[in-house]
């Protein structure tokens, strides 16, 4: 159970360093910041970190009560890195919470559901990333999903509680607003991998469409029966 909240703990850290990055360049040029940001989820890959919005996505295939447990207790350990870090580097370096407080304020008067929907869509983009770094062995998924979802405006849950963290604000409308942004994610996460399943169980009810080669002997089986045999000629 610890190792599965600390290892959960490492993925919110490598989040919130990436945050970090991505907060300092702000003002100055967001699409570097974006880019920088990469290194939270390349960390989380290349170390095999649990991260929520990382590990969603494969509850389709692996569902078992060890997989829903190792899911959630990372979410709990993202949870605690994410909003420590916020606290620590807000006070280590000023300018982190400041920045954080800008974001975090547009993020409050964008309302839930808008909210929600660019959630879902990070949600997308970032399972994405990891599909293709864990099936086709590339980290191209993660170098362009990431700073695409972050210049989109989209919401990573993680992420945010890391801005939340650092900006200082805590209050009922914050706790909502991070929850409807982890179920937005959840949502997108398991999307691709949710309309895949479906569509193979539709396919495998409908029966597949029978090949040349099946159905070759029952032609021939017509063909004969059309076809006057030697005798009948005779």
């Amino acid at each position: 159970m610890l190792k599965k909240v600390i290892n959960g703990f490492f993925a919110g850290m490598s989040i919130s360093i990436g945050g970090a990055a991505f907060l300092m360049c702000y003002n100055e040029n967001k699409f570097v910041g974006a880019l920088l940001f990469c290194v939270g989820l390349l960390s989380v890959c290349w170390f095999g970190f649990s991260l929520y919005t990382g590990k969603i996505g494969l509850v389709i295939e692996k569902h078992s009560k060890e997989d829903i447990s190792a899911l959630l207790l990372g979410l709990l350990g993202n949870a605690i890195a994410s909003i420590a870090c916020g606290y620590l580097l807000a006070y280590a370096i000023p300018q982190i919470g400041e920045v954080a407080r800008t974001l975090v304020d547009a993020k409050l008067a964008q309302g839930y559901l808008r909210g929600f929907i660019r959630a879902i869509f990070c949600g997308i983009l970032i399972y994405v990333a990891v599909y293709v770094y864990n099936n086709k062995k590339s980290v191209l998924g993660v170098i362009l999903g990431i700073p695409a979802f972050i210049v989109s405006g989209y919401e990573h849950s993680i992420a945010d509680m890391f801005y939340f963290a650092a900006s200082g604000v805590a209050s009922w409308q914050a706790f909502g607003y991070i929850w409807i942004v982890i179920l937005g994610n959840s949502v997108g996460g398991l999307l691709i991998p949710a309309l895949q399943l479906l569509a193979d169980v539709s396919f495998k009810k409908k029966g597949a469409p029978a090949s040349a080669d099946e159905l070759q002997p029952e032609l021939a089986c017509d063909v004969a029966q059309d076809c006057p045999s030697e005798d009948q000629e005779k």
